[in-house]
């Protein structure tokens, strides 16, 4: 085991925020873990699990001994006649791990091309996009208890995804609550993908495609191709300029908030959810609020979506907070609407 000191952080999250991890531990299976847990110097500091750096806004150099998730490895678990079995391991790029999935044959997962970060960061965030979540997706999972040392699995149900949310983003106030944020440690996680493979084309993006097109039976590499394009239209290459995606949650209302929104808004952007509720675009409130394309120092909002904070060149972790409590102001103050941030602040 190598623990690494003062290890630069800007390559390691999108944002391209400068930052260091004072101490850095790079992990390629539980054998490392084991090793660091056993380790009288390291073994019970604090610790920050690190996949690939695309849900966090780093403020200032991390303190806890930086985990970074290296593991790697792809393999067919199963292959029947009802769905196949996929497996992948934490370190894995998903955009590649999806590119392979086609590649290997299996579809299932094209809609979830182009996100960025890592396999294991997926199930913690429950990634999702045009109209697939990664828990229609999922089969399981193999972690590691930052605590005991003991790995465990776990199923669909174990994991409670909700939207952009799951069992591993709850720190517990108590022993026996709810939560493994901050104590489980992602290893391996398994994809279910059902036979015969139906394409998912219910968003707007997508059935422009079909008429731009012509094409009314997309193959899974043709929605692949599609979803690609489309995100490299409407959002920015963090190679290129430093972001972290969709910065705030698409927040829900009930329909009778909806009806009043709409009768002082009536273009706001929303779609009914099954449960009943109202999905708001995000993107379209801060827009509305006049956001787009502003800064608060070297902090802004993407010019052609609202819904992404970028780096203009040089920015802070604070001035990316500050910039999105701003337009989290503006938002309830027009709207009553609270939009909570998809990224971690470190």
């Amino acid at each position: 085991m190598i623990v690494e000191q003062n290890v630069p952080l800007q390559a390691h999250n999108t944002f391209g925020i400068v930052a260091k991890a004072r101490a850095l531990v790079r992990v390629h299976g539980e054998a490392d873990v084991l090793q660091l847990m056993a380790d009288p110097e390291h073994g019970h500091v604090p610790k920050f699990v690190l996949g690939g750096g695309s849900n966090i806004v780093l403020t200032g150099d991390v303190k806890p001994l930086v985990l970074k998730i290296e593991v790697p490895g792809r393999r067919v678990v199963e292959d029947g006649p009802r769905f196949t079995v996929l497996e992948a391991g934490a370190g894995e790029n998903w955009h590649d791990f999806v590119t392979w999935t086609l590649d290997q044959g299996h579809a299932g997962l094209e809609n979830l091309a182009l996100i960025p970060g890592t396999v294991g960061a997926a199930p913690v965030q429950n990634v999702g996009a045009y109209g697939v979540e990664l828990q229609d997706r999922f089969e399981s999972l193999d972690a590691i208890d930052l605590v005991t040392g003991k790995i465990f699995t776990l199923d669909a149900a174990q994991c409670a995804f909700g939207y952009r949310d799951s069992v591993f983003k709850h720190v517990p106030a108590k022993e026996g609550d709810f939560g493994l944020g901050g104590r489980a440690l992602i290893l391996r996680v398994r994809f279910r993908l059902p036979k015969p493979w139906k394409p998912v084309l219910g968003y707007a993006d997508l059935q422009r495609k079909i008429q731009e097109t012509g094409i009314a039976n997309p193959s899974p590499r043709q929605i692949y191709d599609w979803v690609c394009a489309v995100r490299t239209v409407k959002l920015p290459d963090p190679r290129v300029i430093g972001n972290a995606g969709s910065f705030f949650k698409n927040p829900t209302v009930s329909p009778d908030q909806c009806q009043d929104i709409i009768a002082r808004e009536p273009n706001i952007v929303h779609y009914p959810m099954p449960d009943g509720s109202v999905k708001l675009a995000a993107g379209w409130l801060i827009d509305a609020c006049g956001w787009k394309g502003k800064s608060v120092g070297n902090a802004g909002v993407y010019e052609k979506q609202a819904l992404v904070l970028v780096n203009r060149g040089g920015a802070t972790g604070g001035e990316v907070v500050t910039l999105a409590r701003a337009i989290q102001t503006s938002v309830y103050e027009r709207f009553g609407i609270r939009l909570e941030p998809e990224p971690v602040v470190v």
